[in-house]
């Protein structure tokens, strides 16, 4: 699995595909939730987050930790390395979640906890971006760091395609833009922690 390091301003970024094999099994995971009213009070987690949308859910850790920890901490020690050339002993998966999100459902600005987070793209509604105007913001993200200036951009926008992932620190500002079309923008997100030697700059 190759890991293409993004840099559209000062914090590091990186794209990478996530194997058709988890995204199925996410889907499975969502879907059954969602079909069970019970399942779904249980693994609400919509209180915990600042997204006005139809629905969060929290994937069990016991199947995080089974389908998924392998690959998110191989890809997370990745990251890592090429942006800082530092190896991490110390990768924790500390949350989880998926969004669901419909027509007219937004996330507003907002940060993660943790040192490494991602989003990543399971499902996607046909001409998801469709618009009238000529920047084509709809149902797409947009991260925020620093003021537009001459030759330096404050805004990286990346239109979703189903199977992408994006990792960046937890500080990096970003939002979900609503859409109008039917059907559903389906996503997940998690937050990292890493060793704190790497990610605490301000350490002697």
């Amino acid at each position: 699995m190759s890991i293409k390091i993004l840099s559209p301003f000062g914090p590091r970024m990186a794209k990478l595909s996530l194997p058709n094999t988890l995204l199925n099994l996410i889907n499975k995971e969502v879907d059954k939730i969602v079909a069970n009213k019970i399942l779904s009070k249980q693994y609400n987690y919509s209180k915990k987050l600042a997204g006005e949308v139809e629905q969060e859910i929290e994937l069990p850790k016991v199947f995080v930790n089974k389908f998924l920890k392998k690959f998110f901490e191989s890809n997370i020690r990745d990251f890592v390395k090429q942006s800082t050339g530092k190896i991490t002993k110390k990768i924790i998966l500390k949350n989880f979640w998926v969004v669901r999100q419909f027509a007219n459902d937004y996330n507003p600005i907002h940060f993660h906890d943790g040192d490494i987070s991602g989003v990543g793209y399971l499902q996607l509604p046909k001409n998801l971006n469709k618009s009238k105007k000529k920047y084509q913001t709809n149902g797409s993200i947009d991260f925020i760091n620093g003021s537009r200036m001459f030759l330096n951009q404050s805004i990286f926008n990346h239109k979703p395609k189903v199977g992408d992932l994006l990792f960046f620190p937890n500080y990096l500002m970003h939002t979900a833009y609503p859409f109008s079309v039917e059907g559903e923008r389906r996503s997940f997100s998690f937050n990292a922690e890493i060793d704190k030697s790497i990610s605490n700059v301000f350490h002697e």
